[in-house]
């Protein structure tokens, strides 16, 4: 069974900086697109960034972003690895939620929605402070 592991969140004060990263382990994860999401306190989980690998109608290496994070949020990947990565600057307390990555193994469908994702990450808490 395929797991996907998140690593890198903790507490930064605004402005700062933190690079997540999700590694994934467990079998063959046959990856159409990784993704990461996040969950604020009360609120719905929300996409945050999505990177294509191979297989699908993008070329590999694209990338997508919600509006609001472009410029101080990119996602990166190692194809070998099985990883993706997102770097996040210029932090600010609404960037506070548990973030998570996930794995989207068939091609179709928008990468932006949840269901389109087969494996999920157990979360990582990120805590901008004030």
């Amino acid at each position: 069974q395929v797991q996907l592991v998140e690593s890198g969140g903790g507490l930064v004060q605004a402005g700062g900086s933190l690079r997540l990263s999700c590694a994934a382990s467990g079998g063959t994860l046959t990856t159409n697109a990784m993704g990461w999401f996040r969950q604020a306190p009360g609120k719905e989980r929300e996409f945050v960034a999505a990177i294509s690998w191979s297989g699908g109608r993008w070329s590999a290496g694209t990338t997508v972003y919600a509006d609001s994070l472009k410029g101080r949020f990119t996602i990166s990947r190692d194809n070998a690895r099985n990883t993706v990565a997102l770097q996040m600057n210029s932090l600010t307390p609404e960037a506070t939620a548990v973030y998570y990555c996930a794995a989207k193994t068939f091609p179709g469908g928008t990468v932006v929605a949840e269901p389109v994702y087969t494996y999920w990450g157990q979360g990582t808490q990120v805590t901008v402070s004030s």
